[in-house]
């Protein structure tokens, strides 16, 4: 049995920056051999050798990493066909020239993941075959609802993989090792003890030339509906029985059900858009001047809510998510911010509650507790307790290829959980298109909007 890749918009960024690189890491930890053969399809005029040479330089500028006799033993690997991704013709031109167990990767636009499922829908994937799908999925709950229908119909549910790259990020996945293999979290991992969760991916970059893209979909689509919510599902979810596709899909899509949105819109959501500043060294433009923006359109740069897990381990703590372009620091963490003491007999002092953030770039555990003073024992000092986590072997994309080839299904969405993420921001989408919500701004470089 001969496995293969056929990966649509294999010219794309996409591919040149994550699936090229992801692959060759896996050449170099002889995870793939000689027989696996990767096809690229697309509307270029190209012929093989053209599209090696691209991968060539693709692979030089992102996986400088893997030796350079690795990347070569995967450009050799390399086949390109020219083809209209939604046309069931080409796609099966592609099939044909692949092996016999393909693994079809979406690298494509979600507004083309339609009309190219209907299209591999007539052709049909060949039995064993694996179907990856990239983010954001689909356009709201009713086209994800579609979008897995059709799905459903060329492969059984643990054949498909949403992809997520988030979920392979590696303090993602110590949330499950620290809450489930340590007696120490888990008995105060409720509301009983922990006050506030905040979910926080801020970004230095700007538009970055994506304008095609981010301009129609925004921060609150492209970080919030899938990547944050998957947070939130991990650090809230129950054990599972598991710790396998079955088991994770079914405790995390358990919370996405039990979130509620925002109820004051205005006061639990926050939408706001970058004007020119100055990001370390580098200028950056209003976002409204940015070359592709239509400012009619009103996109978000930086989307940020507050919302409720209705079960009994969380009810009542707020759980904040937030995201944003240009600003000031990249702080990327997941922060658990307990309760205080009920009550502390040696000192007048007001001690700060414990507090434990999960760093995800660089990947990293602080556990903030206070301890008593080197000089007076009855004094309260700060103290952070710092785990700076090694190197994972694997990037999140050569691990997220690693499990789809060995076809786990753990680290992927499952279709509900797709699904409830829609429902769950549909309603704040709602209300921004709505002005309920007015547009903010803030500086390139700052912290993001001012509250109100």
């Amino acid at each position: 049995m001969k496995r293969s890749f056929v990966v649509l918009g294999g010219t794309g960024d996409l591919t040149g920056r994550l699936l090229l690189p992801g692959l060759a890491e896996l050449f170099e930890a002889g995870v793939l051999d000689e027989d696996v053969d990767v096809l690229a399809v697309s509307r270029h005029d190209w012929s093989d050798q053209e599209y090696q040479d691209w991968a060539r330089h693709r692979l030089a500028d992102h996986a400088p990493h893997v030796p350079e006799a690795t990347r070569d033993r995967v450009i050799g690997r390399l086949g390109f066909l020219r083809g209209d991704v939604t046309e069931a013709a080409d796609l099966r031109r592609a099939l044909d020239r692949a092996g016999d167990v393909p693994v079809v990767y979406l690298a494509l636009p979600n507004t083309v993941f339609r009309p190219t499922l209907e299209a591999l829908a007539e052709v049909g994937l060949p039995e064993g075959g694996i179907l990856a799908v990239e983010k954001p999925f689909g356009r709201d709950r009713a086209d994800a609802a579609e979008l897995n229908r059709i799905l459903h119909r060329l492969a059984p549910e643990d054949a498909v993989f949403r992809i997520d790259h988030f979920l392979a990020k590696q303090t993602v996945l110590n949330v499950l090792g620290l809450r489930f293999a340590n007696r120490l979290f888990e008995p105060v991992w409720n509301a009983g003890h922990i006050e506030q969760v905040e979910i926080v991916f801020d970004e230095t970059l700007g538009l970055e030339g994506r304008a095609g893209y981010y301009d129609t979909a925004g921060a609150l689509r492209d970080m919030l509906q899938n990547h944050l919510l998957q947070l939130l599902a991990l650090v809230a979810m129950e054990p599972p029985l598991t710790v396998d596709a079955a088991g994770l899909s079914a405790r995390k899509g358990d919370v996405l059900r039990a979130v509620r949105p925002p109820v004051d819109m205005a006061g639990d959501s926050v939408r706001a858009r970058y004007t020119a500043g100055t990001v370390g060294e580098r200028e950056l433009p209003d976002y409204a001047a940015e070359e592709g923006v239509d400012p009619a359109r009103e996109t978000e740069t930086y989307a940020e809510f507050t919302v409720t897990v209705d079960n009994w381990r969380w009810a009542g703590v707020p759980f904040r998510l937030r995201t944003g372009k240009a600003l000031r620091a990249g702080r990327r963490e997941i922060v658990i911010r307990f309760k205080p003491v009920p009550h502390l007999a040696f000192t007048d002092e007001e001690p700060q509650p414990d507090v434990l953030r999960l760093r995800l770039d660089p990947d990293g555990i602080e556990l903030e507790v206070n301890l008593n003073g080197a000089g007076d024992p009855f004094d309260l000092e700060r103290r952070t307790l710092d785990i700076a986590l090694p190197p994972a072997g694997l990037s999140a994309y050569g691990l997220l290829l690693r499990e789809m080839l060995a076809g786990d299904a753990a680290l992927s969405i499952s279709d509900v959980e797709a699904e409830e993420s829609w429902r769950i921001v549909e309603p704040i989408l709602a209300a921004w298109q709505a002005g309920e919500v007015p547009l903010g701004e803030y500086p390139a470089g700052s912290d993001g909007p001012v509250p109100g």
